[in-house]
């Protein structure tokens, strides 16, 4: 399996829906996708870990994928298609587990981390979308990442 670039790794999150960032769990990992291979230990220290880091940073800043700790305390990405459900589900309640994690670049050359609180980050549109789901519409939507989001 090829590399992806930033392009084609989007399109396999919005056909997934949500994917783990990294790691091994119940979601694919997109850093493993974006290598072609299997990463054993940490992306960092991989043969592809420049190109993981552009691709990962290009999604990150896209209005199209939100980053938050969802599954297993791991950085879940989210495909947009998939928030109209998320918020059926999960509801307007705080939740720290939903909570956007952006990396904000600093004049320095470090990177912060800047959290944006759930449900403020979803936009305004997507409630409407949301409010005419079923419960159990969303759920199917949502597959797997229901799990987590219920576990909430």
């Amino acid at each position: 399996m090829s590399p992806l670039t930033a392009r084609q790794a989007l399109k396999l999150l919005e056909r997934e829906g949500a994917m783990l960032q990294a790691g091994h769990g119940p979601l694919p990992s997109l850093t493993e996708a974006i290598a072609g291979e299997r990463i054993r230990g940490s992306w960092w220290g991989h043969p592809k870990g420049k190109l993981i880091f552009v691709v990962l940073s290009e999604l990150q800043e896209s209005p199209e994928v939100a980053a938050c700790k969802l599954v297993q305390g791991k950085i879940t990405l989210i495909h947009r298609r998939l928030w109209p459900a998320l918020l059926a589900v999960a509801g307007t309640r705080r939740n720290g587990k939903l909570d956007r994690v952006r990396q904000e670049h600093q004049e320095s050359g470090e990177h912060r981390n800047v959290i944006e609180p759930w449900p403020g980050w979803v936009p305004a549109g997507m409630r409407g979308k949301a409010g005419r789901m079923t419960l159990p519409d969303a759920k199917a939507d949502l597959g797997l990442l229901a799990e987590f989001v219920d576990a909430t």
